[in-house]
């Protein structure tokens, strides 16, 4: 049976929390804000709504309704009436899929022709000589947002030359599962090592990977503890994990010999010390 503090409450709608942070990870990975995944549940369960109506049952002011449903029609997932008062309802969850997708898909072909186009006009601004030296400084990058923290995970993954290891909660694992990076790993051939909580829950996430290079982290880790660090040379860490909106999520990354040292030495212990965690195996789980 259900309790009360499992449960939320949509309108007249009870929502396992469950199922629902899983959804709405899935859409943070389309660049879904919190709110917007909010309005658009409870649209999706229920018949053509009111603006009004919407933005009592989500609790989520008027004005600000007004913006998240403007949002999801510019991505083309919601709809309106031509009734007045307007009406708003959502096209169906297939459909709706298959327009973030192909959106999605469009913006990456758009980068990868810019891509460049923006490396020649750039050959063309001159610039000053730089020192040799200035090579082997110390370096940190802030990420801000979804989009560049994932872009830059890619970009150490597809750069590594011999292993990558990755330490992170359950719900980090999922998010790089369906962002891909575990893939991208597989077919870069590098050597990997991956801590992280398994359980029947994600499994599934590590089915195609060798269990070998997977191994159950101790529960009593902090959740919001997640870095990867690439070739003993460059390490990225997250310094705000969102919970389901991209653009609250920061990272850092750095070639810092120190930072990186530190951040070995954590994965090393952890990894000595934690059981090879067998996806196939429920006793392990």
């Amino acid at each position: 049976m259900e309790t009360e503090s499992s449960m939320l409450q949509l309108g007249n709608f009870p929502v396992d929390k469950v199922n629902y942070d899983e959804i709405k990870d899935y859409f943070a990975t389309f660049g879904l804000t919190p709110n917007q995944v909010k309005v658009f549940v409870y649209l999706g369960k229920t018949v053509p709504r009111l603006a009004s109506d919407i933005a009592k049952a989500v609790d989520i002011p008027r004005s600000e309704t007004y913006h998240l449903l403007t949002a999801l029609q510019n991505k083309g997932i919601v709809s309106a009436t031509f009734d007045h008062p307007i009406k708003f309802s959502i096209i169906p969850i297939q459909e709706a899929i298959h327009v973030l997708v192909s959106t999605e898909t469009e913006r990456l072909k758009k980068l990868k022709k810019s891509g460049p186009l923006l490396e020649e006009i750039w050959d063309k601004i001159p610039g000053f000589a730089s020192d040799s030296n200035d090579e082997q400084e110390e370096k940190f990058q802030v990420l801000q947002g979804g989009n560049q923290v994932n872009s830059k995970i890619f970009d150490m993954i597809l750069n590594a030359k011999t292993e990558c290891r990755i330490l992170g909660s359950e719900k980090d694992m999922m998010k790089f599962y369906h962002a891909n990076f575990f893939e991208a790993l597989e077919e870069r051939g590098i050597d990997y090592k991956i801590l992280s909580p398994v359980s029947k829950k994600s499994k599934y996430i590590f089915e195609n990977l060798d269990s070998a290079k997977i191994k159950k982290l101790c529960p009593t880790v902090k959740g919001n503890l997640c870095f990867l660090i690439k070739d003993d040379d460059e390490v990225l860490f997250f310094i705000k994990n969102s919970n389901g909106n991209n653009k609250e999520m920061r990272a850092i990354c750095t070639n810092s010999e120190t930072i990186i040292y530190s951040k070995s030495l954590l994965f090393d212990n952890y990894w000595s010390n934690e059981a090879i965690a067998d996806p196939n195996n429920s006793a392990v789980i």
